[in-house]
């Protein structure tokens, strides 16, 4: 059907009113318009959220500074592609223009697409990714290993995306005992690059301040995103983003768009995750994982056991062997015993023997000097009797001399002791004298 273009002329209001259009047939009657105006028509322009559904399909936007145009690629043309088109391409697309009357939007409806260069966002695109990467920000020796068991999970994303529901359902469903600190970020936009880096700078003061008294564990972070064009990941391609992303104390997940999307927080971050919750799945094994895995422990620990419990019956059975019947080892010991017991005795006897021995003669020898001791005291003895003998009163008597003295025993050796008339006793050899002093005489 042609519609004429006074279709499209500014209606007047008899013409507005002598007819009232189905929506339906408006669509169609557009359509045929646009067909008979425009088709075939090329286009050119960058390609922006580009997607290949599972029967083969493709749909994307082309797109300047002007204007956006939806595009449909169906199997049998898209089949035809030598190369896969990727968003931010400059391209030249052929079809035929109409309208999706399901939903009332202009599309194109594409036969044939062909590059026409990069386009601007793409070309900037690799020239911050070749800054950066003359810069060492993307060298895999920089980058640091996941932690096992993380005790704290730091989470960058927006507040209200879906890419947050997506990963706080996995690890809630996979790790809930983890607790996960929310620093919200705007993702999309202009100011998105300076917000994504004041939020990461946030977790990394924590980070850089783990066991101090109320600040949470933080032992990973996650940079996360839902899809979208490459407009919409734009500030995830951004330089500040890219230098604070390795400036981090600890591991960064870059988990940013689909698994087709590409941006430069990936190649900086520490692991790309294909999506959010494939991110949040890297750093939370599933609670039955670990206890599968104590359970192999268990097992193994108690086959260890087991093992060592059967070598050390072996042990016992082959010590068995060696001992034999415990009444002949038993015997074996009594024999054994007995000649101790004969060595002991014969070894004390010995002793004795050896002991008494060594006293005869400790005994005869002392014998012996004791004798010559007492013949030699024995003729001292005698010299000294003589000599005492010699010096008796005794003695002195028998060879003439007396001792007088008084009645009361007194010896007097001087002639003033013995006065005219005092009575004396003389003593001598064989007796005693009573005389009187008459007459004293002096020397």
């Amino acid at each position: 059907m042609f519609v004429p273009m006074s279709l499209f002329d500014r209606p007047s209001v008899a013409t507005a009113t002598s007819r009232v259009w189905e929506v339906g047939a408006l669509c169609r009657a557009i359509a045929d318009s646009l067909e008979a105006r425009f088709n075939p028509v090329s286009v050119r322009g960058e390609i922006t959220g580009f997607s290949r559904a599972g029967s083969g399909h493709c749909y994307f936007s082309i797109k300047d500074v002007a204007g956006q145009l939806r595009c449909a690629m169906f199997r049998r043309a898209a089949s035809a592609l030598d190369f896969l088109p990727r968003d931010g391409e400059l391209v030249e697309v052929r079809g035929k223009l109409g309208v999706y009357e399901q939903r009332g939007e202009l599309q194109l409806i594409v036969d044939s697409l062909q590059r026409a260069g990069q386009g601007a966002l793409f070309e900037q695109f690799l020239r911050v990714k070749a800054l950066l990467e003359a810069d060492g920000l993307f060298d895999a020796a920089r980058k640091r290993r996941l932690p096992v068991m993380p005790r704290g999970i730091g989470l960058v994303t927006s507040a209200g995306a879906a890419a947050l529901h997506d990963v706080v359902t996995a690890l809630r469903r996979r790790v809930p005992h983890i607790p996960v600190l929310l620093v919200p970020s705007l993702v999309q936009g202009a100011e998105a690059p300076a917000s994504i880096s004041r939020a990461l700078q946030q977790l990394y003061g924590l980070a850089q301040r783990q066991g101090e008294p109320g600040v949470p564990p933080i032992d990973v972070i996650l940079l996360v995103r839902g899809g979208g064009s490459m407009e919409d990941l734009w500030a995830f391609n951004d330089e500040r983003v890219a230098r604070t992303i390795v400036q981090s104390p600890v591991p960064v997940i870059s988990g940013v768009g689909h698994e087709t999307d590409f941006t430069i927080a990936d190649f900086c971050a520490d692991l790309r995750a294909p999506t959010p919750t494939a991110a949040a799945e890297l750093v939370a094994q599933p609670r039955q994982v670990w206890l599968e895995g104590l359970a192999l422990v268990q097992q193994r620990l108690q086959d260890a056991v087991l093992r060592h419990i059967d070598r050390q019956g072996q042990r016992l059975d082959a010590a068995t062997q060696r001992l034999g019947r415990p009444s002949q080892h038993m015997a074996q010991q009594r024999l054994r015993l007995s000649q101790l017991g004969q060595r002991m005795r014969y070894g004390m006897l010995m002793k004795v023997q050896r002991q008494a021995q060594s006293y005869q003669a400790l005994e005869a020898d002392f014998s012996q000097k004791t004798q010559g001791q007492l013949q030699r005291h024995r003729q001292r003895l005698e010299q000294l009797g003589l000599r005492l003998e010699l010096l008796n009163p005794q003695r002195v008597l028998e060879r003439g001399y007396s001792v007088l003295t008084t009645p009361s025993g007194q010896v007097v050796s001087r002639v003033g002791q013995a006065p005219v008339g005092a009575a004396l006793k003389a003593l001598l050899a064989d007796g005693s004298l009573d005389v009187t002093v008459t007459q004293p005489k002096l020397l």
